[in-house]
């Protein structure tokens, strides 16, 4: 099986493909000025970008580990997750409270997903 890598940069790719699989790197918001609300919607837009690059969608992902640098924003975050996730098809998910590489980042999110 050949391994296929996307967007690379010394560091990292933002998709990697192999055997039926997408991964995407952790996702950040398009603006972490904003605030939670905010971030966690234009991360999940890059989000929907990035598996529709990879041949797949968010109906399609199976695995989500979600990073809040509070836990006091778990249910503003949630409130756009949930909206944002088509019904019947949440993934399976994590959620933790952890340091952002930047200190105005306010969540972030890994995803696995099938191709379709």
């Amino acid at each position: 099986m050949t391994i296929e890598r996307q967007h690379i940069s010394e560091r990292m790719s933002s998709i990697v493909k192999y055997n039926g699989l997408v991964y995407l790197s952790g996702q950040v918001p398009k603006d972490a000025s904003a605030d939670i609300t905010e971030q966690t919607a234009t991360m999940l837009d890059k989000v929907d970008e990035l598996l529709l690059e990879a041949g797949s969608s968010r109906e399609h992902m199976l695995s989500v580990t979600i990073f809040l640098k509070t836990m006091n924003d778990f249910a503003a975050m949630n409130a756009v997750w949930d909206a944002w996730v088509p019904e019947g098809h949440a993934p399976a998910r994590t959620c933790v409270e952890g340091a952002m590489a930047r200190n105005e980042l306010l969540v972030e999110i890994s995803v696995t997903a099938a191709v379709r």
